[in-house]
């Protein structure tokens, strides 16, 4: 597990996959950092590679993550994501086994050393609880418990599924972060899932189809901070 960077809970992930790119990208971005700043609430941006160093360069409050990494080192490899082109822009770190990108479980655990190595924090996603136990033993910072039949239709996880993934994980791992993932389409379903105990959550469609998407972004990240608040006081 790369110790460099730490993320504490609450954060979101916001993942643009090929939605957004260049200057339409950097708006976002930016209205980003300035949620992050004013909510204090970690926000992680996966946008596409060749965006990675813009948003880097523009931006002070959220990490940059590369949309995916192939565990490979420098010399042949055309087409791939070497790890440390990824550092070299800037990137903070790495998403990993996206239902749309998934690896093997062999791929998956040198990727997650090869960010290890060259200092990137890795997130990683679990379609199962199963899943996600098995790839707790190879210490990512973070695990997505995303189920890939909930993505992209605006229903998110139930309370069982959000304790018992939280569980699992930190039996074997109490230093990964668990970022409940899928379904999640606007600051409601944010505050429902952090209140359930999420500590963070994320999503591409809720942000990407707004008819706003700064605006469903400030809803959002502001439902984080509001949910995790209230948890803190009744605790």
């Amino acid at each position: 597990m790369y110790k460099g960077i730490v993320i504490k809970p609450p954060f979101f992930e916001i993942g643009p996959k090929a939605f957004m790119y260049g200057e339409r990208m950097l708006k976002l971005a930016k209205a980003a950092d300035e949620a992050a700043r004013k909510y204090d609430v970690g926000i992680i941006l996966t946008p596409q590679y060749t965006d990675i160093k813009l948003l880097v360069e523009n931006t002070k409050n959220i990490l940059v993550f590369a949309q995916h990494m192939d565990p490979i080192s420098t010399g042949r490899g055309l087409g791939s994501v070497l790890p440390e082109a990824i550092k070299a822009a800037g990137g903070h770190g790495v998403m990993l086994n996206h239902a749309e990108r998934p690896m093997s479980i062999s791929d998956l655990y040198k990727a997650i050393k090869r960010a290890d190595d060259v200092g990137l924090m890795s997130i990683v996603c679990a379609d199962t609880i199963e899943e996600a136990k098995a790839i707790a033993h190879f210490s990512p910072n973070i695990i997505v418990a995303e189920p890939t039949e909930l993505i992209g239709t605006g229903k998110p996880s139930d309370k069982e599924y959000i304790r018992e993934t939280i569980s699992a994980i930190k039996q074997i791992n109490p230093e990964i972060q668990v970022l409940q993932g899928a379904g999640i389409s606007n600051g409601r379903d944010v505050y429902n899932v952090i209140k359930a105990g999420a500590e963070a959550t994320g999503t591409t469609s809720g942000i990407m189809k707004a008819n706003n998407p700064e605006e469903m972004l400030e809803e959002m990240i502001k439902a984080v901070r509001t949910a995790w608040d209230e948890i803190q006081t009744i605790n």
